[in-house]
């Protein structure tokens, strides 16, 4: 998703003003600084404890989820336990059931599949990882591994689709990422040139151009990449738990995981009293980690905006200039993001994020004002729809690593939990490719994802509340100061 896609300092950032990413790692740094000499950074997980909240999706997306499944009625033993309904559960829960298909493989869903951020994003299809999206490279051919293993996999899921009979509207016409600086035009001139130049397809886009394809005003230019596209992400989800069932695993529905015992045989006990027991754990919980004990230092959730208009005729299309199903984002501070639907509704994202303290889940009650942000950011890039309607808004919360960088692999004393976190905006296409790793990890090919560099790695140090708190707002209010 590219919710929280934003110029990293890169090309595409704005002079002088520092990135969403810089920002945070600014600020949570001068937190952990505090933090260290702090006993209650230490204490704080016990002192104060995190309350799990689940609420349900209301999106747009949310009415093509598919529909619940029973939920665990009996205690069961499994060989491998998948904690989380969304994307990279599901995606694991396919791949394994590939690679192993003899195990009985278990996924737990605390609401309903595509409950959490999977249902809830900006629904565009993303290459490469946040950190490394439109930067110059210091590891060309790792950047070539990896934009080719990206670009890949959305054809790859294209096909899952077909396989299963779901249109997912997933569609692979490029994307764009815009500027708004005149004075950054010949720098990323200079950065698509140099990126083609280290083997990927990187163009540079004029400002008539990005209005004559996408209608989008206030820009003057954009990198234009290729091998992105965009999602229905409600239908995505559909199609990856049909996939997964069709292999054999087993998914609950409406079956929160309250507490896990861990060992060379894990316990999960379910908020309704079941007991699950499995060797093997997958924490496929992204923002939601925290609230059963696990990387809780690894990712702060940010809360982030989508709002959808209802279908437009062709005319008003016309009026606005929108021709192609290219989706785009900016390289603001503040970023916002759109696409076309094929049923011709403009999703329409982005703006200041919140979080909450102690890694809450409730959704701020200042969603109203936000919402209100969105359309007036509408408004200005496309003036001759300024009179349209929102037909339905959303947020939820997003799993953001300090460095944006990802990671996936395995922990615990017994090496025996495995995770995927921190895609801080490109998780629609990075949780399916980290879903095909976890399989292939547990199934004992480690040698295939050795150049791999977010193996086995975690993102830096988030430090513990109130620390966090006061670095994220601090951040925050920084960026509110310096501007988008």
């Amino acid at each position: 998703m590219s919710d929280l896609h934003d110029g990293n300092g890169s090309a595409g950032a704005p002079r002088n003003a520092p990135s969403r990413r810089r920002v945070i790692q600014t600020a949570a740094a001068l937190g952990g600084v505090v933090a260290g000499a702090a006993g209650l950074n230490l204490l704080a997980p016990e002192v104060i404890p995190e309350t799990p909240w689940f609420g349900a999706n209301d999106g747009f997306w949310a009415r093509a989820l598919p529909a619940a499944d029973a939920p665990l009625a009996t205690d069961l033993d499994a060989d491998v336990v998948i904690v989380g309904g969304g994307f990279l559960g599901l995606s694991t829960a396919y791949n394994l059931r590939r690679r192993l298909p003899h195990a009985r493989i278990v996924l737990l869903e605390a609401v309903r599949c595509g409950n959490g951020a999977s249902g809830r994003n900006g629904g565009m299809v993303l290459t490469m990882t946040e950190d490394r999206y439109m930067e110059v490279s210091r590891e060309p051919a790792i950047d070539r591994r990896l934009y080719a293993l990206t670009a890949a996999n959305i054809p790859a899921m294209a096909d899952l689709a077909r396989g299963v009979g779901i249109d997912c509207e997933l569609e692979q016409h490029g994307a764009l990422h815009a500027f708004e600086q005149p004075d950054l035009i010949a720098e990323k001139q200079a950065y698509a040139e140099t990126a083609r130049g280290q083997g990927l397809p990187i163009e540079f886009w004029d400002a008539d151009r990005v209005a004559a394809t996408v209608g989008a005003r206030g820009y003057a230019g954009a990198l234009f990449d290729p091998g992105s596209g965009q999602v229905h992400p409600g239908k995505l989800v559909a199609v990856w738990k049909a996939a997964a069932l069709r292999e054999g695993a087993e998914i609950f529905d409406a079956t929160p995981v309250v507490r896990i015992e861990t060992g060379p045989v894990h316990r999960l006990h379910t908020a309704a009293g079941q007991v699950v027991r499995a060797p093997i754990l997958v924490l496929a919980t992204n923002a939601y980690s925290s609230k059963l004990g696990f990387l809780r230092q690894a990712v702060a959730p940010v809360f982030d905006n989508v709002c959808i208009t209802p279908p437009l005729d062709e005319a008003r299309f016309a009026e606005a200039g929108w021709k192609a199903l290219i989706p785009f984002d900016d390289s603001r501070t503040e970023v916002f993001y759109a696409a076309r639907t094929r049923d011709n509704r403009i999703h329409f994202g982005g703006g200041p994020v919140d979080y909450a303290f102690n890694n809450g889940l409730r959704t701020p009650s200042n969603m109203p004002a936000r919402y209100a942000g969105v359309h007036r950011e509408f408004a200005k890039r496309f003036p001759a729809l300024a009179d349209v309607p929102f037909e339905s808004c959303w947020c939820g919360a997003v799993d953001m690593s300090l460095d944006s960088s990802p990671a996936v692999g395995h922990m615990g004393a017994h090496g025996n939990i495995y995770y995927g976190i921190g895609f801080s905006g490109h998780g629609v296409n990075l949780t399916s490719v980290f879903g095909r790793i976890i399989g292939d990890l547990i199934a004992g090919d480690h040698d295939a994802w050795s150049w791999l560099p977010f193996l086995d790695r975690l993102p830096p140090y988030v430090p513990n509340e109130p620390f966090r708190w006061i670095g994220v707002e601090s951040a925050l209010a920084l960026l509110s100061v310096t501007g988008a």
